[in-house]
């Protein structure tokens, strides 16, 4: 497993890394499994993971208390547990309860990178009072590292005006090879800045795995209704799809490596693909530690540029 860091002079993670949300519950179908979701975790560690991310919001905190029993398997050394504060307790004295909470669910009495989950767009608590209540978390040790998550450059920027002693690790925000939005202004940003980038729903969800086709479609709560499994869009991303299984074939590795493996080609950004079983979760871990040639990349942006979804 290679590691890097996570922002300029930030901590060393894994350039993989692990997403827990399908250890939330039933939303990611009824195949998942609370074991499962622990064996995936430890293997992903065993193989080199050391990044693992949940958030309160998963399962109202049961993926945190999953994650706890794999944590205690796998020894608390082991792992760099990022986990994220709702956009609902971003008020100073709803962090620290938040923080408290988060803390018992996963066993540990440091969580090194406490993330904001997303900007509150109701009850607009002002973010300098947020930011402010994660610096006294991080003053008390019950935090290491600040991050946000979901923001856009004029979020990040007001943040960071109100951190008077540390600055933002990271912004961990959707980024796959289909889902390119935040190539706009927040990665030239985050890359001049020196804040790491974690990429959720690096392979869309599994669409970019190859597993799905319009005759097959996801049926659990969270892509039931996902705009990129629209009957149009599994169409329009089908040549991508063959050219990700013919890439993996002449490298030995799966449609999902080779998706990973175009992410890991900006060194700040950390991809953590999510994992319901071991074999998933090793899948994840052998996206790192090779890479795609200077011509697959140009093919693969070729395709990628005639490649028009409906707009989400």
């Amino acid at each position: 497993m290679d590691y890097v860091a996570l922002g300029r002079g930030g901590p060393k993670v894994s350039a993989i890394g692990l997403g827990m949300w399908q250890a939330g519950g039933k939303a990611w179908g009824s195949d998942v499994r609370d074991a499962d979701c622990r064996k995936a975790m430890e293997r992903a560690v065993e193989l080199g993971i050391n990044l693992v991310d949940t958030a309160e919001a998963y399962g109202e905190g049961h993926s945190e208390t999953v994650m706890s029993r794999a944590i205690k398997n796998v020894g608390r050394d082991n792992v760099f547990i990022a986990t994220k504060v709702g956009g609902w307790h971003l008020r100073p004295d709803d962090v620290r309860k938040a923080c408290a909470a988060s803390l018992k669910r996963l066993g540990v009495r440091e969580i090194d990178l406490y993330q904001v989950h997303w900007p509150d767009p109701w009850g607009q608590v002002p973010l300098r009072e947020t930011m402010k209540a994660l610096e006294a978390l991080q003053r008390a040790g019950k935090i290491r590292h600040i991050g946000v998550s979901n923001f856009a450059v004029r979020d990040m920027r007001e943040a960071r005006s109100h951190l008077s002693r540390t600055d933002l690790t990271s912004n961990q925000v959707r980024y796959n090879m289909l889902q390119r939005d935040v190539e706009k202004e927040v990665l030239p940003y985050c890359a001049r800045e020196g804040i790491g980038i974690l990429a959720w729903s690096p392979i869309g969800k599994g669409l970019l795995s190859g597993k799905y086709h319009n005759g097959r479609r996801p049926k659990d709560r969270v892509r039931s209704d996902e705009d990129l499994f629209k009957p149009a869009n599994v169409r329009a991303s089908a040549p991508l799809v063959r050219e990700l299984r013919r890439i993996g074939k002449i490298h030995g590795k799966t449609p999902a490596q080779v998706a990973l493996a175009w992410l890991l080609r900006h060194r700040h950004v950390v991809p953590i693909p999510g994992g319901k079983r071991p074999s998933q979760a090793a899948e994840n871990a052998g996206a790192a530690g090779w890479s795609l040639s200077s011509r697959e990349l140009r093919g693969l942006d070729a395709i990628l540029r005639r490649t028009r979804l409906d707009t989400f």
